[in-house]
């Protein structure tokens, strides 16, 4: 990169960095695995015409045993530029718990957003999902599973992100759970808790709205479950918007780096759509 594209980038990011506000490392939940909380961080958008703005939660990926909330406050600069508060939590990752421990870490994130948001111009009535890989499994599951479900009525709108993990049952049938990447924790070797930890086995007219992106490169499990998954969603959102993006599975996280992706208004048309 020569020393002029390097300038322009630099300025870009400075820009956006002015737009909010962040607040770092606020507890949230608890972890009852050991003497610590869970902790997110909130992009607050500095100037805003209203202190009800709509609100993105988003959880990372990471093969449900690895990733870091620190690495995305480019989603929140980004957002804050187009007055939308963001959510980026922590969540119990495996070893220390399984899919059913993060899907209700993720409940409790969406419940201290519905409490505390207005503090930082956000709208507790305005709540939307977004995740990348496994994380957009686990808004997928805390959205759809009943025993989740009951507790994140106030989420308005889901957005998947390349996500993994929606049809589980039917791919460890095939691939029997390893030690690779914690899968045997993560998903224990009881059938039965794979189909509970499987978001398209919940879908209803009771689900929120999705908005779904899918890589066209990326890995074949991820695309032949958001194929099954989107069967069963169109059945109750036959309108259900989905975007194919001619991406490997990490940069459909990636681009979202710079300010002038289309993904923004997307997202953006997607939230007005809901309210």
């Amino acid at each position: 990169m020569n020393n002029s594209k390097l300038l322009l980038g630099m300025a870009i990011i400075l820009c956006v960095s002015c737009a909010s506000k962040k607040y770092k490392d606020i507890s949230y939940e608890q972890n009852e695995t050991k003497s610590e909380s869970l902790k997110l961080n909130v992009f607050e958008p500095r100037k805003t015409e209203t202190d009800l703005n709509p609100v993105v939660i988003f959880m990372h990926g990471g093969y449900w045993t690895e990733g870091d909330k620190d690495i995305y406050g480019f989603l929140g600069r980004n957002f804050a530029k187009h007055d939308i508060v963001t959510v980026i939590p922590s969540y119990t990752l495996s070893p220390k718990g399984n899919y059913d421990t993060m899907a209700k870490d993720v409940v409790s994130a969406i419940q201290w957003t519905t409490t505390n948001i207005s503090k930082f111009k956000g709208n507790p009535e305005e709540i939307f999902l977004m995740g990348h890989s496994a994380g957009g499994h686990l808004i997928a599951l805390a959205t759809t599973n009943p025993k989740y479900a009951k507790n994140t009525k106030s989420v308005k709108g889901v957005i998947l992100n390349d996500a993994a993990g929606l049809d589980m049952y039917s791919y460890l049938r095939k691939n029997p759970p390893t030690k690779e990447h914690n899968y045997k924790t993560t998903w224990t070797e009881n059938p039965e808790l794979w189909k509970d930890a499987s978001p398209v086995y919940f879908l209803s007219e009771g689900s929120p709205e999705f908005l779904i992106y899918v890589g066209e490169k990326t890995y074949e499990s991820i695309k032949n479950q958001n194929a099954t998954f989107l069967r069963e969603l169109k059945k109750y959102q036959p309108n259900v918007k989905t975007i194919f993006l001619d991406k490997k599975h990490v940069p459909m996280m990636s681009h979202y780096f710079w300010p002038w992706t289309d993904r923004y208004d997307e997202i953006i048309e997607f939230v007005k759509k809901q309210n």
